[in-house]
């Protein structure tokens, strides 16, 4: 069933709403960490440090699907709330050809820089082999790994995010199965780990990219498109921000790696690894929920419904603040049970795991409204006040933080570094939003809000 983007929606029904988003990003999550479980646990903590060392290279290069995906799902759901499905529908084909031709150029260009990167980064030895190894396996999928960060937008914008869920379901459980059976039972080590998540991104990727060619229930049809720069450079502008986030969160994750080599060692890249795997699900609640909710502020910002704007931003205000402490506990009190999943091995690694983590988790208080800052301007269709939010959360306050702090604080400077970055984030953020509120509508009136 499709929903009606048109309507009034209660708390209830966003928190319905926005539920597969949210879901579809904590499991895309949850599959992620499988990986690391089974190669912390069957090839070790060299393997572990491996994969956590290469994984941002790879990372900065697949948000370009992110970008395509987010900012095509901004001017796809704007263009229905003005009536225009053809147009709408013209722009969602050509953007998702595009993704796929960019990926497959990136993908060229990943496996060919791996052990460069690698190694320019500090990795040595057997930590360069398997990080080489990890790397350019993953790289062979990259297309399929795009298409999946894109059609999460997409199947939001069609009104569809239940059945996006189902598509990261089946992509998750393709992996989680391939990981016991690749690397559980065969003992493939890190080939096993790379080529079952090659599989599932291929299930992430392929099944919405058939379901879209085929006719559907949603809006949204795949088709023969020729490209629109135009097009294509407001999408890829407009996104720009998500993967401003995703690419200077991996070069900052790539500073980070360094800083830890220099300070701890071996060790604490794999600690870092594990609470960057749990935390990743923290973050992707947040991420899930911004996502589910901008196109429904495109779609009423596209109808100029101020007060249907206003209505879901002070609710989104409110369920992230309510989350954020949620949240917060959560990650003091399961710090230790989380990392004893991945390093009980190993005892000095998991005490330094377990302090570094409840540190770390100072940072669950502040990151939701940074997150959704910046996905609520894209959905206004102003990338570049969500560009420049995300640029100065991560690029700037936390590779600053990193630097920084550790010359005064030792190793807990580095587990800091995020909430002060997380602390000046959320300062710009209200900056902006208080600064532009009157502009887009969304500032509360005394006459009536959809004059």
């Amino acid at each position: 069933m499709t929903v009606d983007m048109s309507r009034h929606f209660t708390l209830g029904a966003l928190l319905k709403f926005t539920a597969p988003s949210i879901a579809m990003t904590v499991f895309a999550s949850l599959y992620t960490i499988v990986d690391g479980v089974f190669v912390s646990n069957f090839a070790g903590k060299t393997a572990l440090a491996a994969v956590n060392f290469i994984f941002p290279f790879i990372m900065i290069l697949s948000s370009v699907g992110l970008m395509i995906g987010t900012g095509g799902s901004a001017i796809v759901a704007k263009t229905r709330g003005e009536g225009d499905d053809e147009r709408a529908n013209r722009a969602f084909s050509m953007l998702v050809w595009f993704a796929l031709a960019v990926g497959v150029i990136l993908a060229v260009a990943g496996f060919l820089l791996t052990e460069p990167v690698a190694a320019g980064l500090g990795a040595q030895g057997q930590m360069l082999a398997d990080a080489t190894l990890y790397g350019r396996l993953l790289f062979l999928t990259l297309p399929f790994f795009m298409l999946q960060y894109a059609f999460q937008s997409f199947f939001v914008t069609a009104g569809k995010p239940q059945l996006g869920f189902a598509v990261i379901v089946a992509a998750g459980l393709t992996n989680i199965a391939l990981d016991a059976l690749f690397v559980g039972a065969l003992g493939w080590g890190l080939a096993g780990a790379a080529l079952a998540t090659n599989i599932g991104e291929v299930v992430g990727g392929g099944l919405p990219l058939v379901y879209f060619l085929r006719r559907n229930s949603s809006f949204l049809r795949l088709r023969p498109a020729r490209p629109a720069w135009r097009v294509i450079g407001k999408a890829c502008a407009n996104g720009s921000s998500e993967m401003v986030a995703n690419v200077a969160m991996s070069l900052v994750g790539m500073l980070y790696n360094f800083q830890l080599l220099r300070y701890t060692g071996e060790d604490g890249v794999a600690a870092y690894g594990v609470i960057m795997y749990t935390g990743m699900v923290f973050g992707a609640i947040f991420m899930g929920y911004a996502m589910g909710s901008s196109p429904l502020m495109s779609f009423q910002y596209g109808a100029r419904n101020r007060r249907e704007m206003r209505s879901l931003l002070m609710k989104s205000l409110g369920l992230i603040a309510a989350g954020s402490v949620a949240m917060f506990v959560a990650g003091q009190v399961l710090a230790e049970p989380l990392s004893r999943i991945f390093v009980s091995y190993d005892a000095a690694l998991l005490e330094l795991t377990v302090h570094g983590y409840r540190v770390y988790a100072l940072c669950f208080l502040l990151m939701g409204f940074s997150i959704y800052g910046s996905a609520f301007f894209t959905s206004l269709g102003n990338g570049l006040v969500s560009a420049l939010i995300s640029f100065l959360r991560t690029l700037v306050f936390e590779t600053a933080s990193v630097i920084i702090l550790p010359l005064w604080l030792g190793v807990d400077g580095i587990w800091l570094s995020v909430t002060v970055a997380e602390l000046a984030s959320v300062a710009v953020t209200t900056a902006f939003m208080a600064a532009l509120s009157g502009h887009y509508g969304y500032r509360k009136r005394l006459t009536a809000d959809n004059a």
